[in-house]
């Protein structure tokens, strides 16, 4: 597979895993859904092959989130987006260090870019802020803006730290599934309660206060401390999780922590740290034998 095909891959990936309080296969929103997320994956294979080519930061975010909103009516994936980029223009090198080297090469031109492509975008939950607003005009220096966004925002802290909690945290984490015998669906859900534990989602805050976040990240944590996919104790956990995250009309959507499993998802495609062919499902029969709930509570 080339590189954009290897981000729809990360993406369907993602969205196709039953994650507690995001869009799923099995779980839509009012004003979202599946095949939305589906559709835009699709759409971004181009601007992340250009990338792999060549092609500048700021023109792969504009030009994915520009084929992005021709073909769905919201903003699906700026984030992933914005963390997939450097990913791809470093593939064929090691990824880390070559995440680092695109970083230190953006210029005015790709700020200008990437903040009308935000703008495009149109995130939710995102407040006018002193310096570097999204609506005023761009500084000369990307990551001087994502500087000052970091504590807000795990995305921007991304841009800062060399993408630590993606190298650090969400790929061991798949890792630990994988070696583990789980199932990529199983991995996935994993690394996010491990992500959600350890740095409350972003857009939670935005959008409910950072109590909720904390609060949520709290419950992530819980599900850990109840076990391992397909033990009773661990699905009910993640049940009642889901649940609680889902019943505020999706407010507490954990987004950022989407985006993060995305891109880690596609570091681990691009690296070879995941082959193809990959099992995503556990068997019915597998299920049926840990005794785990086949369907999630749906009142905790």
């Amino acid at each position: 597979m080339n590189v954009g095909q290897l981000a729809a891959l990360a993406c369907l990936w993602e969205v196709s895993a039953s994650k507690p309080g995001n869009v799923h296969r099995a779980a839509d929103f009012d004003d979202l859904t599946f095949v939305d997320f589906a559709t835009s994956a699709v759409a971004i294979i181009p601007a992340l092959d250009a990338a792999a080519a060549g092609a500048r930061l700021g023109e792969t975010v504009l030009r994915a989130v520009r084929a992005t909103r021709e073909a769905v009516a919201t903003n699906t994936n700026l984030g992933t987006v914005l963390l997939m980029s450097p990913l791809a223009m470093a593939a064929g090198e090691p990824l880390r260090e070559g995440v680092s080297r695109v970083l230190r090469s953006l210029d005015k031109e790709d700020v200008r870019l990437v903040y009308e492509a935000i703008r495009l975008a149109g995130p939710g939950g995102m407040d006018r802020v002193e310096e570097a607003d999204i609506q005023g005009e761009p500084p000369d220096d990307l990551l001087h803006a994502m500087r000052l966004a970091a504590d807000r925002d795990l995305v921007a802290r991304q841009y800062v730290n060399g993408f630590a909690e993606i190298f650090d945290v969400a790929l061991p984490a798949l890792a630990e599934g994988q070696g583990c015998g789980w199932p990529l669906g199983h991995a996935i859900v994993h690394a996010q309660m491990r992500l959600m534990s350890e740095y409350p989602d972003s857009l939670v805050a935005r959008k409910c206060g950072a109590a909720v976040a904390r609060q949520s990240a709290a419950m992530a944590g819980a599900v850990i401390a109840a076990g391992l996919p397909g033990d009773v104790a661990y699905e009910n956990a993640l049940a009642d999780f889901d649940f609680w995250l889902r019943s505020d009309g999706h407010r507490r959507n954990p987004g950022t922590t989407a985006d993060l499993l995305a891109a880690s998802l596609f570091a681990a495609l691009v690296s070879g740290a995941i082959a193809l062919p990959a099992r995503f499902y556990r068997s019915q029969a597998r299920r049926t034998e840990n005794k785990a709930p086949l369907l999630p509570k749906l009142i905790p």
